[in-house]
């Protein structure tokens, strides 16, 4: 197959990275794995990048010159062009509350400097499966929440909601097992995968980034917390 043609079928990751060696290392082993790459050296280069040419995956590191990781997250996904966009932070920053941080600014994953190349090529196989699940089933539905997989669309009671690839992901695993509780780390299992390690806590931010895109205003939690056990999609509450 022409290169020109079998490239347009390989991902593109966008790597945003102000240190030179660290950002050709990433080049040379996406590009082995078989990706396309493209790079930008800072936060205003990255958010241009985007709009001109969006990738399929952002590896984001959280200090960058001028315009932080942290905050060109905050805009991509504050765009409803990039709302979805697949974004992984590269942060030197270990403390748990840094993480959590990055994962409440809109991040769906994020990987501790210095990392194991093999784990960081994982976890972005993971992340882009989980962005471009499709089913050939019809929408899945509950307590007036309708997820159309084939058309990644989420509407509760006509109100269309934006989620991210994780959101997505976690949602549409509740809603093809509706009431049934389940820990932490099945949902790890089952959402993340078996061959990725993320911590417990990383569930919980994610459940409260789908809590509050999926509740409105006058509308009941279908997410319930069960103490001591895990998480279900419930509309009956205890």
């Amino acid at each position: 197959m022409p290169e020109g043609v079998s490239s347009l079928l390989r991902p593109l990751v966008l790597v945003v990275e102000d240190e030179a060696a660290i950002s050709t290392m990433l080049r040379y082993n996406l590009e082995k794995q078989g990706f396309r790459v493209a790079e930008a050296g800072d936060g205003e280069a990255a958010l241009r990048m985007v709009g001109e040419s969006p990738p399929d995956l952002v590896l984001l590191d959280w200090m960058l010159p001028a315009l932080s990781g942290i905050e060109v997250c905050r805009q991509l996904r504050r765009r409803p062009a990039t709302h979805h966009l697949p974004i992984i932070m590269l942060t030197a920053r270990a403390e748990d509350q840094d993480a959590v941080r990055g994962l409440n600014t809109g991040a769906d994953d994020y990987v501790t400097k210095p990392f194991a190349v093999e784990a960081l090529i994982a976890r972005i196989h993971a992340l882009l499966r989980r962005s471009q699940t499709v089913s050939a089933g019809g929408p899945l539905q509950f307590h007036g929440l309708v997820l159309d997989v084939a058309a990644h669309r989420v509407s509760r009671n006509g109100r269309a909601i934006h989620l991210g690839p994780t959101e997505f992901r976690l949602l549409e695993f509740f809603l093809q097992h509706p009431r049934r509780v389940f820990s932490r780390e099945e949902l790890l299992d089952a959402v993340w995968g078996r061959e990725i390690h993320v911590e417990p806590r990383t569930v919980d931010v994610h459940i409260r980034r789908l809590r509050k895109a999926i509740n409105g205003e006058g509308e009941p939690d279908v997410v319930r917390t069960v103490r001591a056990a895990g998480y279900a999609l419930d509309e009956e509450h205890s």
